[in-house]
């Protein structure tokens, strides 16, 4: 059986790449497709594969401008010959021409938010520039009425979360099966902590970093901020000295941010968020707002993983913050990570092929395969954790 996994882009390193990982696992005979592709970005994974890119690759670096021309990008790659199609998809990535004979899968992570449910405010909010207002609202109308025709071309949608699930069908009109996406939770490991909160995200709008910026920067708790993205300079303007940037930061230094930090912060609602969930591996609890995907995969009680605020607003986390100081002395960090590992890879792998139908060419439990690392609570150098 030929297999191509269809990807939106290969430009950096977060969760919807990480799903590209798992697949290129489970089909390590698989070629790639993907609209642009950096290979400095390529996991180990991706790098034993062949790699197709569009005719609009060149021209990557403004990747974000060239939403209007996807559609044809799409639509050119030859799938001719392969009987098992992946689309990877948040952004238009499932518009690809399957030859009649091939099946269709798509593992969406959301419907494009800046043409369903953010595009009110990134038209109005988001979007400065009155020009690119004006131009915005025909080229929107375009390409949602494309993207509600290409999910007709889906033979079965898989999503990462029933928040998506009810955005799928609220969009598409298409039922959906939800497979909770992997996380190398064997990976993350606990340590004390240090005096400092922890943000892990890209630097877009929709993610309200400046929310958690400004109180921060009011208060002068200590802040890291792991991530870029077009908010950078903004949000550094908002910062003050208590706030750090970290920018992109390799896998086993984010591992590192995660163990010693109090808590990971969550100002905006996210579709699943694999961070949460790297997060509860880590032995950290989770203060987020509490809509979206957080809400499936962070414990409220027994154990206490999270603690959720309903505003977007300053004051509200400001709220959260002061409850997570009331209940920190009892958290047990393995608690929280035994309640990670139900979203390890392997239990990914196995719901992914069943689901679909298929046997893996290897058994997907890790006891099976190579045992991976118990989810202990320090890892190379002898810290100890005493519970309460």
């Amino acid at each position: 059986m030929r297999v191509a996994i269809v990807h939106y882009w290969l430009l950096n390193r977060r969760g919807g790449e990480r799903v590209v990982d798992a697949l290129c696992r489970l089909f390590p005979e698989a070629d790639i497709f993907t609209l642009f592709s950096d290979p400095e970005t390529f996991s180990a994974e991706v790098r034993k594969h062949r790699v197709t890119t569009s005719f609009l690759n060149p021209l990557r670096r403004h990747y974000r401008s060239l939403l209007p021309l996807m559609p044809m990008a799409l639509e050119s790659f030859d799938l001719r010959g392969y009987d098992l199609i992946i689309s990877s998809e948040s952004g238009p990535a499932k518009g690809i021409v399957a030859p009649s004979t091939a099946r269709h899968v798509c593992y969406c992570h959301t419907p494009m938010r800046y043409l369903w449910d953010l595009y009110p405010a990134y038209r109005n909010e988001y979007t400065r520039s009155a020009l690119k207002r004006a131009l915005m609202t025909p080229l929107a109308n375009y390409l949602r009425l494309w993207d509600f025709a290409s999910a007709a071309r889906v033979d079965q949608f898989l999503v990462n979360s029933g928040n998506v699930r009810n955005r799928v069908w609220k969009t598409y009109r298409r039922e959906a099966e939800v497979i909770y996406p992997p996380v190398e939770v064997e990976s993350f490991y606990w340590k004390p902590a240090d005096d400092y909160f922890l943000i892990v995200s890209e630097l877009v709008p929709y993610k309200r970093i400046d929310t958690a910026v400004r109180l921060f920067a009011r208060t002068g708790q200590r802040l890291v901020i792991a991530g870029n993205g077009p908010e950078y300079r903004r949000l550094r303007s908002l910062a003050s000295a208590n706030i750090e940037f970290a920018g992109r930061v390799p896998d086993d230094q984010l591992r590192e941010l995660y163990s010693r930090c109090r808590a990971l912060l969550l100002p905006g609602e996210e579709d699943f968020g694999l961070t949460p969930v790297e997060a509860l591996a880590s032995g950290k609890p989770v203060i987020a707002l509490g809509r979206g995907g957080v809400l499936e995969s962070v414990p409220l009680r027994d154990p206490v993983g999270g603690i959720f605020y309903e505003s977007p607003e300053e004051g509200s986390l400001e709220g959260a913050l002061a409850r997570f100081y009331e209940l920190e002395p009892l958290l047990v960090p393995t608690q929280l990570q035994c309640h990670a590992a139900r979203f390890a890879g392997h239990e990914f792998a196995r719901n992914f092929m069943v689901s679909i139908g298929l046997q893996p060419s290897f058994s997907t439990h890790p006891t099976d395969r190579e045992v991976p690392p118990p989810l202990s609570t320090s890892r190379g150098r002898g810290d100890k954790f005493v519970g309460s």
